[in-house]
């Protein structure tokens, strides 16, 4: 009787030990998971990135990730609706244990957590690196892959003090993003400023305005402002679209600058740091482009 009541206790504390709760930092503040999801669905291209970089395998997404290292995702994953627009039947039938939503569903959380929970891992502001590391760090709590995650997060800041020792005493930069004729630039306080802030980058015009979104800028602005480094990244390409970038600054203002005299415009791979811009691989893949050109 005695070794029953024994086994007893042993399995209710099992079983109690088995089901503690996760606790995951999210964009919204703290959430409590019952158990650790084997199955999720995924609104976020940055999210789904870092995901896969764990080696967490998405059972869902949308009909369009753009970014082509996630090719192979988008082929064993079932699509259940676009980044703006779940299709709730089909998510209905997947069944998943968790929903991962980013800044272009985030207002869809109440009609989602009817179907399975969700936690909303939008990346943005200006924080983009400090939110990349806490991503990590949450979804290999979340989805008991907290070891591969301290591996990662390691890889990510060896790779953050090589480019930033690299891009020492090698002169200014303006960040700019083309989109189609128009032409925006980001400094300190935009969505791309990390690469100032955070790789200490100098600025090589320190009056933009502090805009998530850039600032509205011509090729006067450009020549005037004569950067050492002009990095570009194309919106058109990034969106799966006829890039143009090159097409749009080929003109004597750009041509003209010491950027271009010198060879050093930079064009990133846009769809990375534009669309799933602050996922673990998009960042390192930046990190990378950065100092082969830096470097070279």
């Amino acid at each position: 009787m005695k070794h029953a009541i024994f086994a007893g206790c042993v399995a209710v504390l099992s079983a109690t030990i088995g089901h503690a709760d996760i606790l995951a930092q999210t964009a919204t503040g703290t959430v409590t998971l019952q158990t650790t999801p084997k199955s999720a669905a995924v609104f976020d291209i940055a999210a789904i990135d870092t995901l896969t970089a764990l080696g967490v395998e998405v059972a869902g997404v949308p009909s369009k990730l753009y970014v082509d290292y996630l090719e192979p995702v988008a082929q064993s994953a079932a699509i259940v609706g676009t980044l703006f627009e779940p299709d709730y039947e089909k998510l209905a039938i997947l069944a998943p244990d968790l929903i991962v939503v980013g800044s272009r569903t985030s207002e869809l959380v109440d009609p989602l957590s009817r179907i399975a929970p969700v936690i909303d891992m939008t990346i943005s502001g200006t924080d983009i690196l400090a939110q990349t590391r806490d991503r990590i760090a949450a979804f290999g709590a979340v989805f008991g892959k907290k070891e591969r995650a301290a591996r990662l997060a390691a890889e990510l800041e060896d790779k953050i003090t090589e480019v930033r020792n690299t891009l020492q005493g090698k002169g200014d930069a303006l960040i700019i993003l083309t989109n189609g004729n128009k032409i925006s630039a980001f400094g300190q306080g935009s969505r791309f400023g990390w690469l100032h802030a955070d790789l200490g980058l100098p600025m090589a015009a320190s009056d933009l305005e502090a805009k998530n979104h850039g600032q509205a800028i011509s090729f006067e602005f450009i020549a005037e402002t004569d950067p050492d480094w002009l990095i570009v990244i194309d919106r058109g390409a990034a969106i799966g679209q006829q890039g143009a970038a090159q097409a749009t600054l080929d003109n004597s203002l750009v041509a003209n600058t010491k950027a271009a005299k010198s060879g050093r415009i930079v064009y990133l791979s846009s769809a990375p740091v534009y669309v799933a811009g602050g996922g673990a691989s998009s960042v390192m893949r930046t990190l990378d482009e950065l100092a082969e050109a830096f470097g070279g």
